[in-house]
């Protein structure tokens, strides 16, 4: 390996990614489905005989990123009985993949007897089977109301495919042939990969190839362990919530993380964590691990391609049998609100470790939306798969990006081409566009969200969501203000709407033709105190549409007159009396257990003296968040308790440490307010 020049090296590499890049390039150009072939639901992945990711392009990190878990499975319930020729497929959450619709070709490359690479391809289906049109139901309670369950098998054999298994398959799956192209597609692209690597062999030979790649891999692990080595030794925590609802009406899942820092290494632990439930908010230890390697990738090391050296220096506890590692039976659906939660955990803990390298939370959930059924014009089956972005957080440089995909995202596209849905699928996009007030007021503004409606023009469909953060907004840092949150609802001919009493989460919800849903993604959280946005960006961004003067005023203490100007004067004065007017409580060091557990669900409370409580604008079991100025805020619910001194708030030691708060520390108190799911903006 010491005989490997630099520009090999590089060459070698660069070459590598090349496999990768034209691995998608064929998807491009083969699949059926409009999510792959327009949207760009998949990713592709080079990896090594152990399993290790060693390149990928601009892939979607929640894919490739937790592919390693998948190559591993496969490795150890196949590997000893792989051939040339042989092909797997898989797509079980339980064996290290991440939701069933996430189907995945794994195909091993021989250089002789001697097994050499992985290209692998993850290809979102928009359908495999289960309780409703698109597999993704809001209220699965088991996996297999969620589809059918492929573990790593060899569906080709020696260059033979297994024809009754495939035909098994696809007898199980919705819109057959779409499925038969995708499968197809993968296969292409791994066969491209199987081209291409064998003209790099030839031309630098297998072992100057295999020691290319490790050397990447090391200085890849070198260079994050240098990264996180910059970063403040010390135990960081923060805690967050998924979702769910029971007789009761919400129910929130805690979500914490203790996340340690100790020179050139990181521990990621969650536990406490809720157990799994038979709701569909669980997802799997591979994608919690990868939301970690995602954000730690984002933020300290975005220049650099993503190989596995990158997470070595990183360790991932994850309890079993937790929503965050789940087991048999329950769904496992949920990747995408579980990443994103996690990810949120993630930079609610680094805003004190490096708040300048992180952002507000981003927009909670991957808001799935399906809508399937039978076209009467054609007779044939169709599943319209849409995931409306939301909004990005602010950061330090500048506003969060709106309608944009986040960090775990890649380069999946947010808003699929109007004419080819129209043209596919038995819709009509009637508008699209961000949602004024959407996104976090901050000194830099959380990205907004999309608003977006799609009329069903003929027949009978169902629809369903599986998304979170309906209740729950996407939070900002360093004083910055939550964005708003998800919702849909269904508007009929007659004007009347339908509004769901699960927000977030439906499941086969009928549409009749003329029935419109309205799809709100949330924005991203705000960084930064709102009242030290410039006058004169929050002058042009009422101009622009994307805040209201209502939230110029009240918010940004802006006052604006009749031709859109900011009166410096009167805002000054409106500045001072917000800030007066902010709630302030003391921190008091508190042992007494600080949640509220009923069953699996489990929320922190906040007991406050009934004058506070009031004096917030507050009732009994509001949702308020504390913050201190920096770092991310403290959620829970308020509960009065006459025995707390006016002016305190007891925290316990994880509550003060998500804070940074010492004892007798000055603390907001903040209402959480979620917007009426009404609004359309």
């Amino acid at each position: 390996m010491s005989d490997i020049d630099p520009i090999t090296l590089e060459v070698v590499t660069e070459g590598l990614i090349s496999v990768v890049r034209e691995m998608r390039a064929t998807v491009f150009r083969t699949a059926r489905s409009v999510a792959i072939y327009e949207a760009r639901d998949f990713s592709c992945g080079l990896f090594d005989a152990g399993g290790q990711v060693v390149a990928q392009s601009e892939d979607i990190g929640s894919h490739v990123v937790p592919l390693p878990w998948s190559v591993e499975q496969s490795l150890a319930e196949l590997g000893d009985d792989l051939s040339p020729g042989d092909v797997i497929l898989m797509n079980d959450p339980y064996r290290g993949g991440t939701h069933l619709n996430d189907v995945t070709i794994i195909y091993p490359i021989f250089d002789g007897d001697r097994l050499v690479f992985f290209p692998a391809v993850r290809e979102h289906w928009a359908d495999v089977g289960g309780a409703v049109p698109g597999s993704m139901s809001g209220t699965a309670s088991e996996i297999y109301q969620e589809g059918i369950r492929i573990p790593p098998v060899k569906i080709i054999e020696k260059g033979v495919l297994n024809a009754p298994l495939m035909e098994v398959l696809l007898s199980n799956m919705r819109v057959r042939e779409e499925r038969l192209g995708d499968f197809n597609s993968s296969l292409a692209a791994c066969r491209t990969a199987e081209r291409r690597l064998a003209e790099l062999t030839d031309r630098y030979g297998l072992d100057t190839l295999l020691a290319c790649v490790e050397l990447n891999l090391t200085r890849s692990e070198r260079r994050m362990r240098e990264k996180i080595e910059l970063l403040p030794d010390g135990e960081y925590y923060y805690e967050d919530y998924l979702e769910t609802f029971g007789p009761k009406g919400f129910e929130p899942l805690l979500l914490p993380l203790a996340l340690t820092i100790r020179g050139d290494e990181l521990t990621a632990d969650f536990t406490g964590v809720s157990p799994q439930v038979p709701v569909p908010v669980n997802s799997t230890l591979a994608v919690t691990a990868a939301s970690v390697f995602i954000t730690l990738k984002s933020a300290l090391d975005p220049e650099q391609a993503l190989n596995h050296g990158s997470f070595r220096p990183v360790e991932v506890i994850a309890p079993e049998g937790t929503i965050v590692n789940v087991t048999h039976p329950a769904p496992a659906g949920s990747h995408g609100e579980i990443r994103k939660r996690v990810i949120a955990c993630m930079l609610g803990a680094l805003a004190r470790a490096c708040p300048d390298l992180v952002s507000g939370d981003i927009h909670r959930t991957s808001f799935h939306n399906l809508i399937g059924g039978v076209d009467p014009a054609t007779g044939k089956e169709f599943v319209h798969y849409e995931w409306s972005s939301g909004g990005n957080g602010g950061f330090l440089e500048a506003d969060g990006p709106s309608a944009m995909a986040a960090i775990d995202w890649g380069d999946l596209s947010t808003a699929q081409p109007t004419e080819v849905l129209e043209s596919r699928f038995p819709l009509h996009i009637e508008w699209s566009r961000q949602g004024t007030d959407s996104g976090g007021p901050g000194r830099n503004r959380g990205g907004l969200g999309m608003r977006r409606a799609l009329k069903l023009t003929r027949g009978v469909a169902k629809y369903s969501l599986l998304s979170d953060g309906a209740m729950m907004p996407p939070f900002g840092i360093l004083g910055g203000e939550s964005g708003a949150p998800v919702n849909s609802f269904v508007i009929h001919p007659d004007n009347s709407e339908h509004h769901f009493a699960s927000p977030g989460k439906v499941g086969g919800h009928t549409l009749q033709a003329g029935d419109t849903v309205i799809l709100q993604s949330a924005g991203g959280g705000g960084y930064g105190d709102p009242l030290e946005r410039e006058v004169e960006r929050v002058a042009d961004d009422v101009a622009d549409g994307l805040v209201s003067r209502g939230t110029a005023r009240n918010v940004y203490g802006v006052i604006l007159t009749t031709d859109g100007f900011a009166d410096l004067e009167a805002t000054k004065v409106q500045r001072d009396q917000l800030r007066a007017a902010r709630i302030t409580v003391s921190a008091v060091e508190d042992d007494t257990d600080a949640y509220t557990p009923s069953g699996p669900s489990k929320k922190r409370v906040l007991r406050l003296n009934p004058e506070d409580i009031k004096h917030a604008g507050l009732v009994d079991g509001d949702r308020a968040e504390l913050l201190i100025g920096d770092g991310a805020p403290l959620r829970g619910w308020v509960r009065p308790d006459a025995t707390v001194a006016a002016g305190r708030v007891p925290l316990d030691p994880l509550g003060c440490r998500a804070l940074g708060a010492d004892a007798s520390a000055s603390l907001i108190l903040r209402p959480l307010l979620v917007p009426d799911p009404g609004s359309i903006g």
